[in-house]
């Protein structure tokens, strides 16, 4: 006799959710690396992600929400490390023999610096609002604030962003 979860079955409950992780990781994953800028961080950040969306599936009401509950969860998981003191410190096992060369101009690594620079909300707001193309409300919704603190989050994330590939492109 197959366990109810959630008013499905357990094999179709974890069907369900091997679908959505092998459908969604690579968009998770650039959500993520927008978010922190730094390929292993996000690799990191979506790892996290999908064992709390597979270990909380329980608390989800209907598995057709499992797409809002991993997208919340990876927002709220990075402003989570960001709180961190220590997310600073790097550990290399290896010491490079010459200095890296200076970043290109490229307008994808300037944006991304820029974005990189910001608090880590307003940066969140961009990501959901821009990248995922979630409306203001969903964008709230998501993060638990209220619309008006959503768009002043974008507006003011944006002019930082212009202002400073205005800089660098001057």
């Amino acid at each position: 006799m197959t366990r109810k979860a959630n008013g499905a079955g357990t094999e179709d409950a974890d069907a369900v959710l091997h679908a959505f992780v092998e459908g969604r990781r690579t968009a998770l994953f650039r959500s993520a690396f927008l978010l922190c800028g730094d390929r292993d961080e996000a690799e990191d950040l979506v790892q996290t992600t999908l064992v709390k969306v597979v270990l909380g599936r329980r608390r989800l009401r209907r598995l057709d929400n499992v797409e809002a509950y991993a997208r919340k969860t990876l927002v709220n998981t990075f402003i989570a490390s960001r709180r961190r003191f220590w997310r600073h410190e790097h550990a290399y096992g290896d010491l490079p023999d010459r200095p890296t060369p200076p970043a290109d101009a490229d307008t994808g690594l300037v944006v991304r610096a820029a974005l990189a620079r910001l608090a880590p909300k307003q940066r969140a707001v961009l990501v959901l609002r821009y990248w995922e193309d979630l409306s203001v409300s969903a964008t709230a919704e998501l993060l638990g604030l209220r619309e008006n603190t959503v768009k002043s989050h974008a507006a003011r994330g944006l002019a930082a962003l212009r202002a400073e590939v205005r800089e660098e492109f001057v």
